[in-house]
């Protein structure tokens, strides 16, 4: 475990903590001595937060929170300042062509994905700033990096998430209060699951096809992508380095993704994935 900076690691929030990569956080922030706060929506997801905090024997508390409800927002961030750390995983699936996707559909992504943790943060600053020290750790993903067919509306919110994070990052440096990107590649997580939803609502689309051969593409690749603890390791470092990195590339596969992405043009890109997909 990487030494932390403080004599006390302070309050931590984790959004979404019942599944994947926010359950894993909670419990691996809890194993690291801060003390490991979740969000969840339910009793029912605050169950499972607690027997995986029983099982992993260690200490992790929940609020019922909806990262869209601003009101609510305000209300925990009150009860809980001040914090040393927000992870913003709280997240949504959505498969889609531009044209396929509603109005709700698109919006639904943006408040989850790009408005709550942005809200969030400016909610914790204030206590952080008055601390002298704090993380906003915003986990986005390698989609955040590049542009592929058919995900273009989650691609949107995650790309925005990366501009409006570099942006706070800038803003609040000489306040002590390091600003973190975390951008994993494929994980066993179930926002995998949306793929299956959506494709079978779209069945009547132009795009059939193609939103066919992405989900066995998606179902290959299941069988090679990390386990959620690999992205929570990643969130601990983060918050325990005396100097973060303002990114944290997750996996062999987000690694090399962003480095064939660099070295080709966008013609023969598109062509590629075009081509893998069908258009």
């Amino acid at each position: 475990m990487a030494e932390s900076p403080f004599d006390s690691p302070g309050a931590v929030l984790t959004t979404g903590s019942n599944s994947g990569i926010g359950l894993a956080t909670v419990v691996e922030l809890a194993r690291r001595g801060y003390r490991s706060i979740g969000s969840v929506r339910s009793d029912a997801k605050s169950e499972v937060v607690h027997a995986a905090a029983d099982e992993a024997g260690v200490d992790i508390e929940t609020v019922r929170l909806d990262v869209t409800d601003e009101d609510r927002c305000i209300e925990v961030l009150g009860e809980l300042a001040p914090l040393y750390g927000v992870v913003n995983n709280a997240g949504i699936g959505g498969a889609g062509a531009i044209e396929d996707v509603s109005d709700d559909e698109a919006r639904q992504m943006f408040e989850t994905m790009l408005l709550a943790p942005m809200r969030l943060a400016r909610l914790a600053l204030p206590g952080m700033r008055e601390a002298g020290r704090g993380r906003i750790i915003n986990v986005s993903s390698i989609y955040g990096r590049f542009t592929t067919p058919l995900t273009g509306w989650y691609q949107a919110a995650k790309h925005g998430l990366e501009a409006a994070s570099d942006a706070l990052r800038m803003e609040v440096a000489s306040d002590g209060i390091d600003v973190v990107l975390v951008e994993p590649g494929g994980f066993k997580t179930g926002i995998w699951d949306d793929l299956d939803r959506d494709v079978e609502q779209r069945s009547d689309s132009r795009y059939a096809d193609a939103y066919e051969r992405a989900q066995t593409l998606q179902r290959l690749a299941a069988r090679l992508m990390g386990e959620p603890e690999r992205v929570a390791r990643v969130i601990g470092d983060a918050l325990d380095a005396r100097s973060p990195r303002a990114r944290y590339l997750v996996g062999i596969d987000a690694r090399a993704a962003v480095t064939v992405d660099s070295l080709t043009i966008t013609a023969l890109k598109d062509l590629v994935r075009r081509r893998v997909l069908g258009l």
